[in-house]
């Protein structure tokens, strides 16, 4: 029998996507019969590897809070200035699969580096941009960054970390990524306001080649006592990876669910959250960037509260996701549908459950991802649900900027996001119907 027959005979998982493994599928470390350690290296390991995380969301959504300086910087409308987040959403889409061949097969560490390496350069570059189009280059760069970093930070997790601890593990990722959101608001747009456009970019690509030399230091793949039986197994080919995440049902719940709780409050955050505040609502600029961060922070603690009960009771998984998204796809009919325009306060109700949904989005569509999936292959079934809610995000932020452009304004606008939140929830609770309830 070949080494992937033999792999895949270990591996094999049931047609319901349920594992194989009595021990619950797929949390033991490859080739050990063990389970990752866990404990306080761990925890270090993970902690210099989520700093990553934080400063990928951080460049991430600084364009949303640098939007009006953008516009007026290169001289732009709202359907070019569009192109920036979208071209970097497009490049972290296109990647993620890649991005989790690459988890799986050179190691997070190695990975997290070239990352670095590129949003190091990219918002180097964003500082210094001249015009739109050495912007959009730049952009790309930092896309490129971005979207090697979260899977392998949660890569890490499931080599670090025993699988009962892989839920909160990925909460506290989401709270981590959270922080950076935050700090691309308030302190962003102060750095932006008092020290400018070039030095306030340029201060964040050195904090960021910082971490680069953490990273070098502290991250290594997996615990020092399973390092010698990481590789048992021969590498699984690419095809064979993707049909084993798309057979399972885990991965297919995780991909719907994460368009459904994920993709609304990205797509603001991205860009057009602010905006809308301030040209939509008539908002003082200080005052949207205030309500921003305080839901950001104010929603930080669901998280990983939920995802320490997700790793004890994994139904209510379920409940909380089909129930979020029941809630978002009546917020946003109510913005889009309100005549002469929504009032604030069902606005701010609104954005302060889709933040809260984005929270809950990591414990729970990447601990659906692990169902079924073992440990050592994680890496492109965490791709495809990641690869889904951005695609959403991709197409929602396009919309909307190109909507804006025609002078339709902010609630037509945001009907695309309205349509793939109210389709994402419907396909949601329709692939829980017959989930296997031992998972």
């Amino acid at each position: 029998m070949s080494v992937d027959a033999r792999e895949r005979a270990c591996d094999q998982t049931s047609s319901d996507g349920t594992s194989a493994d009595p021990a619950g599928g797929g949390g033991q470390a490859p080739g050990t019969g063990i389970e990752p350690p866990g404990g306080a290296r761990a925890w270090l390991v993970w902690g210099v590897a989520v700093g990553v995380y934080f400063l990928a969301m951080f460049h991430r959504n600084g364009l949303g809070v640098a939007a009006l300086e953008a516009q007026e910087r290169f001289h732009v409308g709202p359907a070019l200035l569009s192109v920036l987040p979208v071209v970097q959403l497009i490049v972290y889409v296109a990647l993620q699969v890649p991005t989790g061949v690459m988890a799986d097969r050179l190691g997070p560490r190695k990975t997290l580096l070239i990352g670095l390496a590129a949003m190091t350069v990219g918002v180097a570059m964003f500082a210094l941009a001249p015009s739109i189009e050495v912007a959009i280059t730049a952009r790309v760069l930092i896309g490129l960054g971005d979207a090697v970093t979260f899977l392998n930070v949660i890569r890490l997790g499931a080599l670090w970390f025993p699988r009962k601890q892989y839920a909160l593990v990925s909460a506290f990722t989401g709270t981590i990524g959270g922080l950076g959101q935050v700090a691309s608001v308030v302190p962003l747009s102060a750095a932006l306001h008092q020290l400018g456009w070039t030095a306030a970019f340029l201060a964040t690509g050195a904090v960021t080649g910082v971490m680069m030399l953490l990273v070098l230091l502290v991250v290594r793949d997996r615990p020092a006592g399973m390092r010698a039986t990481a590789h048992h197994h021969a590498p699984v080919p690419v095809r064979v990876s993707l049909v084993e995440a798309l057979r399972a049902r885990g991965p297919r719940v995780g991909m719907a669910s994460h368009v459904v709780l994920q993709a609304p409050y990205t797509m603001l955050a991205a860009l057009w959250g602010y905006p809308f505040l301030v040209e939509g609502l008539g908002m003082a600029p200080a005052a949207a960037g205030l309500v921003l961060t305080v839901l950001g922070v104010a929603t930080l603690w669901v998280s990983p509260v939920l995802g320490a009960f997700i790793g004890r009771f994994p139904r209510i998984r379920a409940v909380f996701g089909v129930g979020l998204g029941m809630v978002l796809s009546a917020g946003w009919i109510a913005i889009v549908a309100w005549p002469g325009g929504p009032p604030v306060a069902l606005v701010i109700a609104h954005f302060t459950v889709a933040c809260a949904a984005m929270a809950m989005a990591a414990p729970i569509s990447f601990d659906f991802a692990r169902d079924g999936i073992p440990a050592q292959r994680t890496g492109v079934a965490s791709s495809l649900v990641n690869m889904s809610g951005f695609t959403a995000v991709v197409v929602t932020v396009l919309l909307a900027g190109m909507i804006l452009e025609s002078g339709a304004g902010f609630q037509a606008a945001f009907v695309p996001v309205t349509v793939t939140t109210v389709l994402g929830t419907a396909v949601f609770a329709a692939l829980l119907r017959r989930y296997p309830r031992s998972t």
